[in-house]
């Protein structure tokens, strides 16, 4: 483990993402918030709290370059159809690759061995029903996420998903351990609210277009 006082320095790009020592874990953290993803090559933890969100573990088994994202399919007028290989257009669709491939391709374009999409390793988790009137929500993320994996043909190696309650995840991509803690009934208001908040902000932004992987 590298010192306390001296973290070492971010992938560029993610140098907003706040760090902090962690004791119980004698690590670095990187706390991601929904809507954002962290990449690292270093030996320390990203953090994260889900709801009815998804996030996904990825990293290069080779390299032990990895990261982790968060994030919601938005709630489109309509409502789009459960077979999302059949909905590739849709808005939501769209969102959805747009946080996955983000992730891959920084991964990819950081692992110096020139990573290859076999040596990816992958873990999801979250999709929780917590929100009020929209119990489906976590289904929708848990379905997506799935189904994006079958089509690029990435195996998921580990998955805790679905059911009602929260989760804290950390995750350690240079070794791709994974700890995962179930929160009290405690959490879900606060949890709630900052999914409602997240998902208002989803809406108002245009769904961005389709990104080519390395």
């Amino acid at each position: 483990m590298h010192g306390k006082q001296h973290p070492l320095p971010a992938f560029p790009g993610f140098e907003h993402i706040k760090r902090s020592w962690n004791t119980v874990h004698e690590s670095y953290m990187a706390r991601i918030k929904p809507g954002e993803y962290y990449v690292t090559k270093h030996d320390e933890g990203i953090l994260t709290l889900l709801g009815s969100c998804i996030s996904a573990c990825i990293r290069d088994r080779v390299s032990g370059i990895g990261g982790m994202n968060h994030f919601m399919l938005p709630i489109v007028p309509g409502h789009e159809p459960v077979e999302w290989a059949a909905a590739g257009l849709g808005a939501a669709t769209r969102y959805g690759n747009h946080a996955m491939e983000h992730l891959i391709n920084e991964i990819m374009k950081n692992a110096n061995n020139g990573c290859k999409r076999e040596n990816l390793e992958v873990k999801i988790f979250g999709g929780g029903n917590l929100i009020k009137n929209m119990t489906d929500i976590g289904n929708r993320n848990i379905l997506f996420v799935r189904d994006y994996l079958k089509i690029e043909r990435m195996q998921v190696a580990v998955e805790d998903v679905g059911d009602i309650y929260p989760r804290t995840v950390i995750y350690f991509p240079s070794t791709g351990l994974v700890r995962v803690k179930c929160l009290r009934t405690m959490h879900i208001k606060s949890i709630y609210s900052q999914e409602n908040k997240y998902m208002e902000n989803v809406a108002d932004k245009p769904v961005a277009g389709d990104i080519e992987l390395f």
